[in-house]
Parts: C-alpha cells; sequence; structure tokens
C-alpha cells in the first residue's frame, strides 16, 4: 500500500503554517509528533458532550465517559498485543510509567546490594528514577557502554548479568541517535537468569512493531504525545503476574477497595496502579491517535519511514563538514550531526530562521553526550507526514547555514 503523503498532511493542521515567512518544516517528530484533526476533535469533544468524572458516577455523562476511556485500554492492549487489558496502566506518560514501575517494583522487591541493569544511551527518565532508588533503598545501577558507533555490546550485558540483578531496563530505540537495540535477544538473555525487563518504548511506539507477546518484555512503556496522542497521557504495560505482587505507587480515590485507619486493601488490576481523577479526555484522544494510526497500513508507514530516513542520510551526507552521531547498523527515524566547529545552538537557531524545527542540545541523554565527547547535537527526526521535499530543502538551509558560519 502506497501512502498518500500530500492527503495525510492535510490532517494535520499545523503543517500549513508559516515561520518566519517560510513554510514549516516539523523535524522535531522525537521530541513529540504532531496531532491530526480527529484526535483533536476527539479531546475537545469529551468536554463539549460528556465531560464528567469516570467510575464513580451512575449518572448517563459518567456512564459514556467511563465507557469511552475503557474502550481504549482496550484499543492499547490489542495494538501492541497485551494478554488482556488488565495489563494497560495508564499514566501521565513515559516518565511516570518508569517512575511508577521503579518505585513500585524497587519498593516489592529490590534491597539493599541488588542491581539495575541500564545503558549509557538511556534517556534522563530511564536513569533519574532509578538513582533515586539507588540513594534511597542502596541498590547499584549497573551501566552497559555503548560503542562509538552507538550500538550495545551484547556480549558485555552477558558479564553484566549476575545473581544479584534484579531489573534491566533499555531503551528500545535510542532518542539521540536511532538505534534499534536487539531487545529481544537481551530479554533472552535477562530470562535465562529470570531477571525481569522493561523496555523504554516511547521513541519506538510509532515506528517499529511493538509486541509485548512476542517480545516477552515484563513492562513496556510509552506516551500518548510520541504517536500522535495528546500530552500527558502515556502507558505502563506490565505482565499481570508481577502487576499483581508490586505495591501500588501513589494512594487516593480509585486505586482503593476499602479504606479504614486498621488498614486499606487496594482495588483490582488495573486500578490499583490509577489513584485519582486520571486525564480521561487525554486517554481518549489516545484511543483516536490508534484509531488513526489503524486507518493508514502500519507496514506502508514503518517502510515509508525508514526510506525518508535512509534518503536523508544519504542526502544529508553531501553537506561540507557535517559529522553523525551514532552510526549503528540497525537505525531509523532519527539523525544526530554537528556541523562543522559550530554550536548546535547556533545552527539551530539559524535553521528556524528559514523556518525548520529541529532539536538541539543533549536531548536529555547527558551520560551519552559525555560518552561521545560533545556538548550536544542537532537532531532531525522523522515522521510519516514529512516529505522529500521536506528533507532536500534541509539539505540547501544546512549548505547554507555551514557557509553562514564559516
Amino acid at each position: 500500500m502506497t501512502l498518500d503523503i500530500r492527503k495525510i498532511r492535510n490532517d494535520f493542521p499545523i503543517l500549513s503554517q508559516t515561520v518566519h515567512g517560510k513554510p514549516l518544516v516539523y523535524f522535531d517528530n522525537a521530541a513529540t509528533t504532531q496531532k491530526p484533526t480527529s484526535v483533536i476533535e476527539a479531546e475537545a469533544d469529551v468536554y463539549r458532550k460528556f465531560n464528567s468524572n469516570i467510575h464513580r458516577g451512575v449518572h448517563h455523562l459518567s456512564n459514556v465517559c467511563t465507557e469511552a476511556y475503557e474502550e481504549v485500554r482496550k484499543k492499547v492492549a490489542d495494538f501492541i498485543n497485551a494478554e488482556s487489558k488488565e495489563e494497560i496502566i495508564f499514566t501521565k506518560g513515559t516518565t511516570e510509567s518508569v517512575n511508577l514501575l521503579s518505585s513500585s517494583f524497587g519498593g516489592s522487591f529490590l534491597k539493599e546490594g541488588d542491581e539495575v541493569i541500564l545503558t549509557e544511551m538511556e534517556h534522563h527518565s530511564n536513569i533519574v528514577p532509578w538513582q533515586l532508588l539507588e540513594k534511597r533503598q542502596g541498590i547499584k545501577v549497573k551501566v552497559l557502554p555503548v560503542s562509538d558507533k552507538g550500538e550495545l555490546d551484547v556480549e558485555a550485558f552477558k558479564g553484566l548479568v549476575s545473581f544479584r540483578t534484579k531489573m534491566v531496563a533499555v531503551t528500545h530505540i535510542s532518542n539521540v541517535m536511532g538505534t534499534i537495540n536487539p531487545i529481544r535477544e537481551i530479554i533472552e538473555l535477562a530470562h535465562l537468569k529470570d531477571v525481569p525487563v522493561m523496555i523504554d518504548g516511547a521513541q519506538a511506539i510509532h515506528h517499529v512493531p511493538v509486541d509485548v507477546k512476542s517480545l516477552d518484555c515484563d513492562f513496556y512503556v510509552f506516551s500518548g504525545h510520541k504517536m500522535y496522542g495528546p500530552t500527558g497521557v502515556g502507558v505502563l504495560y506490565g505482565k499481570r503476574k508481577w502487576l499483581k505482587e508490586i505495591q501500588p505507587y501513589q494512594g487516593g480515590g480509585e486505586m482503593i477497595d476499602k479504606v479504614a485507619f486498621s488498614g486499606t486493601t487496594y482495588n483490582d488490576l488495573p486500578y490499583k496502579f490509577e489513584a485519582g481523577t486520571p486525564n480521561y479526555a487525554g486517554v481518549i484522544g489516545m484511543g483516536a491517535a490508534i484509531d488513526y494510526l489503524l486507518t493508514n497500513d502500519r507496514e506502508s508507514i514503518w517502510s515509508y519511514e525508514h526510506e525518508l530516513f535512509e534518503y536523508a542520510l544519504e542526502k544529508m551526507k553531501t553537506i561540507p563538514g557535517i559529522r553523525f552521531i551514532g552510526e549503528a547498523e540497525n537505525r531509523t527515524s532519527v539523525i544526530s550531526f554537528l556541523l562543522g566547529n559550530s554550536h548546535p545552538f547556533d545552527v539551530g537557531t539559524l535553521l528556524d530562521k528559514l523556518g525548520f524545527a529541529l532539536r538541539t542540545g543533549h536531548h536529555c541523554a547527558q551520560p551519552l553526550m559525555d560518552k561521545m565527547g560533545i556538548p550536544g547535537t542537532v537532531r532531525a527526526s522523522f515522521a510519516f507526514y514529512n516529505s522529500r521535499e521536506e528533507v532536500d530543502r534541509l539539505v540547501e538551509a544546512l549548505n547554507r547555514v555551514g557557509a553562514m558560519l564559516g
């Protein structure tokens, strides 16, 4: 199936605007994706038509809103091929999902001297929560190195896993280099020693197939806003056997069964992890984003995005003085680079004046920048509404910026 990119672009109203008098080219999709009209309208319709707190009401509006909210849980479960909708926990996003897991799993299963394995390419959201646990409970964070090409060393991983290892937390796709990590192999190796694995899927959920049952990961986390949905909503998938055992992250309404000063019991899955009034409008908007993605052939989306990435990479190689950060064999969707000796901020500022939205800085991956010996990069990241014509314009603009900066 061939994607009709012009039609797809028309679904995203923000893409038709100009910036500094130039047509907008949005290449900052790793930070957040734009939203189609159907998602914007779905969230607005909640407030227009049936806004009401969910689960606790017997009146019509509450029932309608509750049904719409719970329907999305089933959609998400089907989207990632979870065993059941009870394994889908709604959160504020990837960051809260990791914090929930580190606190709940850590409080239930980790003790002083236990180890958690991360990698050098992790986003801060998958580093700091485990470091907080390190300070609080005396666990040890171990780090799997990244090669100069931006790849993980699976052989080194084998040597890191020990009888003290109680969790492996690794990104599916690097938000800096686009490296697609060998997570299936990492999961298999960890499970040989009965170690659970959490996958940070923030950059993967809309770029590659995600089948949690096939991967056999224990936990998988992602955000709605990275997959054309609203901000402030995300998902923690967890195998039922773990979710039943670990303690809740937060207390309050909805997550309780019975509250008494003599003791409190918790609600069934998935509600024991969803304290308080949730972002039900955002969840329903995320459901609309899934619907939108499914109106297009997902294989065609993945294929088109990867072809666009390879096209951009080849075109950008012609730019004088360009240096790519991370050149893994298996990568997609993201290109990080430096232009001569120019600071990334200067490059990004000039590109903005030409109508381009790219990200500059350390991309919440300072340990990786330290590893590479650089302060940051310029990052171009792609989505299926981007085009070859936009890539050609970027190459032309980078040649111009390079000449301006000497």
